[in-house]
């Protein structure tokens, strides 16, 4: 019997049953054949376009972002740029401000302490014409009397120049707030005759300061 050099029909399909697994050399070679041959699902290309939108949200925001950035950047100097302008107009309002109060303090003080500095110029005129008239001796009775109407004549002047009026209201109405009475009397008992409630005669004249009272008329008031 020849069995060393024979092979058995089993022997040679041993790796063909059902249960074996294809370990030849032929069939790893396919393998690998096959998967040189395989088409990708997903090219670069698919990627870029994938990506690229992504991409250019990114920038875009970031180009929107910078722009806000410059714009309030912008409105920020602009707003410091107002606010030391603003600033500068108050400190200046403000010396300006003290600048006046001073000056109206200050003459509000002078008025106070001049106030009849106009009145008083008036008057000195009046007081030297008096002191002329008493240092001449033996003076005529004209001569005084011419003298002394000067005087009047002074004052009244000062009066003016000093705002002061006489109330000298004969023959008016007669007014509480200007007026004094002292008496009454008929009316028809002075000629011409007054009528009832007016001022028949006046005693002492008044005088008013600027349409102030400064001192009221005293009067004789008819019935």
């Amino acid at each position: 019997m020849n069995h060393s050099n024979g092979s058995s029909p089993d022997a040679g399909n041993a790796g063909t049953g059902p249960g074996s697994s294809p370990q030849g050399p032929a069939e790893a070679g396919s393998f690998s054949a096959a998967s040189d041959n395989v088409t990708p699902i997903f090219t670069q290309s698919d990627f870029s376009e994938v990506l690229s939108p992504d991409v250019d949200l990114q920038a875009g925001a970031s180009v929107d972002q910078a722009s806000e950035l410059a714009r309030l950047t912008a409105e920020l100097e602009a707003a410091k740029a107002l606010a030391a302008q603003n600033h500068d107009a108050y400190v200046r309002a403000l010396a300006e401000t003290e600048n006046i109060r001073r000056r109206s303090a200050d003459e509000v003080s002078k008025a106070h302490k001049f106030a009849i500095e106009s009145f008083a110029e008036a008057l000195i005129p009046a007081k030297d014409s008096l002191e002329m008239a008493l240092s001449v001796p033996n003076q005529t009775l004209e001569s005084l009397r011419e003298g002394v109407e000067a005087t009047l004549r002074q004052l009244s002047t000062g009066f003016e120049k000093g705002r002061l009026q006489e109330i000298n209201p004969v023959g008016e109405k007669f007014d509480p707030h200007r007026h004094q009475a002292v008496s009454m009397v008929p009316g028809n008992s002075v000629e011409p005759p007054v009528a009832s409630n007016h001022v028949v005669a006046v005693l002492q004249k008044g005088y008013l300061i600027a349409d102030r009272v400064l001192r009221p008329a005293l009067v004789a008031v008819a019935q």
